[in-house]
């Protein structure tokens, strides 16, 4: 199983470069237009530098869930029972793995970037909204199957990312009160 992970791990790499190229200047224009807004209403501005690393991220997790796979690819397929992926067999077992994977950057740039989701629930709310999203579209293109068992495993994977991000948090918050 872990073979499976360390090979479709690497081969997502491939699609850094698109993220950057794209994520990047999207990102930087929407910032300019936000912040500019932001002003105007006298509220401080979001910060550049984790707002640009989930623009790339973002980007990236649409490369690999929508945009890497041939429209109508998929059988309309739509399964909702629990558990179904896990433990038919190693591949299987690695996909499920990787979807929590995929969606600890979200929890933790998701609370690193906006205040309203240093809140856990908001944050894992918003995790399952995108994960609910990228379910729809692929079950509405055929560019993958929709499937409870991957919403889930996003939202665990958001959950662990916003508490790798608290704990950051907290560490950062002690050392800088002790004159760290």
């Amino acid at each position: 199983m872990i073979q499976y992970i360390c090979r479709d791990m690497a081969q997502t790499v491939r699609y850094l470069p698109y993220g950057l190229m794209v994520g990047i200047p999207v990102t930087a224009v929407a910032l300019l237009v936000i912040n500019g807004r932001r002003k105007q209403m006298k509220k401080p501005s979001l910060r550049w530098f984790p707002a640009v690393l989930f623009g790339v991220y973002l980007t990236v997790l649409l490369a690999i869930t929508f945009l890497s796979r041939e429209n109508g690819s998929r059988n309309v397929v739509m399964d909702w029972k629990l558990f179904s992926t896990w433990g038919i067999n190693d591949r299987n077992n690695a996909f499920v793995i990787e979807n929590v994977l995929l969606f600890i950057p979200y929890g933790f740039l998701c609370g690193w970037n906006f205040d309203w989701a240093k809140n856990g629930l908001k944050c894992t709310l918003f995790g399952a909204v995108t994960s609910l999203g990228i379910e729809c579209l692929q079950l509405v293109t055929g560019r993958g199957y929709f499937q409870i068992d991957d919403i889930l495993t996003n939202i665990l994977g958001t959950v662990l990312g916003w508490l790798v991000f608290r704990l950051l948090s907290v560490i950062c918050n002690l050392s800088a009160s002790r004159g760290d």
